[in-house]
């Protein structure tokens, strides 16, 4: 096992997460997002994989876990990659569609909301965040309705 290394180099953290929409009722669009009080971000769902989970049953528990939505993951969205201290860090992402849960606070989460694209796009912390929120918005647009 190494430790912690200089300049983020070295193994990186692996983990996957999701970025969880739902459609109104009167057929828009929805998008479902975390509030980490920790970081004090707003945040898609999203953690690191438990030895030998794959990273699409990571995504899905991790869901779950922060939003108690169940979820039907679909479109695989572009990887992200940064450093968190020395660390270098790898998610993977899926577009999910939400099928039905309750959230029920926690100390890792302690919120969620349901937005519309462009007041999720506001809220998002970060800009890599916003980034994988227009991968899903452009994903949706080339998949055909029901």
């Amino acid at each position: 096992m190494s430790g912690p290394t200089k300049n983020g180099t070295g193994k990186p953290v692996r983990a996957a997460g999701c970025v969880l929409w739902r459609r109104t009722d009167s057929g828009g669009l929805e998008v479902c997002l975390v509030h980490r009080p920790r970081w004090a971000d707003w945040s898609h769902p999203k953690g690191k994989l438990k030895r030998g989970e794959s990273a699409l049953a990571a995504a899905r528990r991790e869901v779950l876990e922060e939003t108690g939505q169940r979820c039907v993951p679909g479109a695989a969205l572009p990887t992200v990659r940064y450093t968190v201290g020395d660390r270098p860090k790898e998610v993977v992402y899926w577009a999910a569609e939400a099928t039905g849960g309750a959230f029920v606070p926690g100390d890792e989460v302690d919120r969620v909301c349901w937005l519309a694209p462009a007041a999720a796009r506001a809220l998002l912390t970060r800009e890599r965040d916003r980034e994988l929120l227009d991968a899903l918005l452009a994903t949706l647009a080339d998949t055909p309705g029901p």
